[in-house]
């Protein structure tokens, strides 16, 4: 069993660094859990974290049969072939999982504030023109991962978050999980979703697991194992050393050897270690410094498993 001195020193350095974290878990394989929580242990925002959600529902639809990496997204949105920008046809699921749609902007491409009020936002998306050939090169985009939920839905008949109810929340004991939805119903897919430090860290367990959860399967171990292993170099997206190692599908890739994270604004961090079989999960409230959250967790944490 862990004990709570594991986590003796990361909280003193959280408190000395002033680094907003709200609550840590931390599981190992076949040796226990630990948490210690600063607040109560109550539903947050995990903003960009839940883009791996979004990438684990991609992954059960391959595993359904309902689409492929490599498809062309267009493809599945046939009512937009003929406003869709030249080169928007090349753009594949794999391409937008990698960030490398080639259509290089954040959350929406310009638009009125009617159309972003009432246009349907995946039209938008297809219409916006290609900076660059889908991909050639990584532009970490909100968009792109929009698309994954609308894609999950346009395959599926369901929104994401319907989608992922049966499949994923239910398995994981996670009861009627909240996930923003844009004008149109659509659920964001790339921020949105609600959980509690407990609810987030399953995310690990399950990805350390390679997509079992207490003897279910849940996500083929083939498509966990290339979330964290078919990756692309970042190339300077963001300032950094923890985002210039590597990008998956919808993970970010840590310098700590073999290691993969969720990783959500202001420090919503699920940080897998494959070789320490541990998990490590923080929710946080920190605007300028989440560099340090992570230096803290593999200093102050994981060095001692």
């Amino acid at each position: 069993m862990l004990d709570s001195s594991l986590l003796t020193d990361f909280r003193i350095t959280c408190i000395e660094r002033n680094l907003g974290v709200h609550g840590v878990h931390v599981y190992q394989q076949d040796v226990g859990e630990v948490a210690h929580y600063c607040q109560a242990d109550e539903r947050a925002e995990l903003w960009s974290a839940s883009k791996t959600y979004t990438s684990l529902a991609v992954g059960m639809c391959v595993a359904e049969g309902r689409l492929a990496l490599t498809d062309p997204v267009l493809d599945h949105f046939p009512e937009y072939a003929g406003i869709a920008a030249p080169g928007s046809e090349v753009i594949r699921v794999v391409d937008l999982l990698q960030m490398r749609s080639g259509k290089d902007f954040g959350d929406l491409p310009e638009a009125t504030g009617d159309e972003i009020a009432h246009a349907d936002w995946a039209e938008l998306y297809f219409r916006a023109p290609q900076d660059t050939p889908p991909g050639n090169h990584f532009f970490y985009a909100n968009g792109s991962t929009y698309m994954l939920s609308r894609l999950v839905e346009k395959t599926s008949g369901q929104v994401l978050r319907d989608y992922l109810v049966p499949r994923l929340f239910d398995p994981l004991g996670i009861v009627n999980p909240w996930w923003n939805a844009c004008p149109q119903g659509h659920n964001f897919g790339c921020y949105g979703l609600q959980l509690s430090l407990t609810e987030f860290a399953k995310l690990g367990r399950l990805l350390l697991q390679k997509g079992v959860w207490e003897g279910q399967r849940l996500v083929p171990a083939a498509y966990v194992e290339a979330m964290h292993t078919d990756v692309v170099p970042p190339a300077g997206h963001f300032d950094g050393d923890e985002w210039n190692v590597g990008y998956g599908y919808q993970v970010w890739l840590n310098q700590w050897p073999g290691s993969y994270r969720a990783d959500g604004k202001y420090g919503q961090h699920c940080i897998v270690m494959p070789d320490r079989q541990a998990t490590v999960t923080v929710i946080s409230h920190n605007e300028t410094n989440t560099a340090g959250i992570l230096a803290a967790i593999f200093n102050d944490i994981a060095s001692k498993l």
